[in-house]
């Protein structure tokens, strides 16, 4: 009785040391040494100052800014540590209003042109950063004429900070809005 529980005391201890703390370091280092942008989270600097990561939407209401999707991450959305859905379904009359009202207030923008789907539905985790090719140009002409900007400049860096489908096969054609927003206030 007294060596099976040693051994397995040997074992546990074993066991802990190889799973909970050799290989958890060993990944770590692994990816700081070969994927350090994306193991510390993609975080964007700017001046010395932290404003964000490249991997977690952010909202951004003014005119002059393209705007996120909408989160339904928290009260307040973009909440990360309230990440989700609304699990809303498809037949219910809340997720019916809010959709229907924020589509005519995006309509208000272009009145006519219609309304991309990513402007008024939230993502699975509340927190996308990106927004379709389609949502950046709908925003292009608001953004172009709050800044005092020639549309064919604003169409310039949104052509710049697109990003492909994945292996040209995986989505479709996506603009960070972190990055352009940026881009946008750099070319002031």
């Amino acid at each position: 009785m007294k060596k099976h529980l040693i051994t397995s005391l040997l074992m546990a201890l074993v066991t802990t040391l190889l799973l909970g703390i050799l290989y958890p370091l060993t990944i770590t280092a692994l990816a700081q040494l070969f994927f350090r942008d994306k193991a510390n989270g993609q975080l964007i600097v700017r001046n010395g100052q932290l404003v964000g990561s490249g991997i977690i939407g952010q909202p951004f209401t003014g005119p002059g800014y393209f705007h996120s999707r909408p989160s339904a991450a928290g009260d307040a959305g973009y909440d990360a540590s309230a990440s989700g859905g609304s699990n809303l379904g498809p037949t219910n009359q809340k997720l019916i209003d809010r959709i229907r009202a924020d589509a005519q207030r995006v309509q208000s923008e272009n009145p006519g042109l219609p309304v991309p789907v990513d402007l008024v539905t939230t993502s699975a985790s509340g927190l996308d950063p990106d927004i379709s090719l389609a949502a950046a140009e709908f925003q292009i002409p608001r953004v172009a004429l709050e800044r005092k900007m020639p549309e064919a400049l604003v169409k310039a860096l949104v052509d710049r900070y697109r990003q492909s489908s994945v292996l040209g096969l995986l989505g479709e054609p996506r603009v960070r809005v972190l990055e352009l927003n940026l881009a946008l206030n750099a070319s002031r």
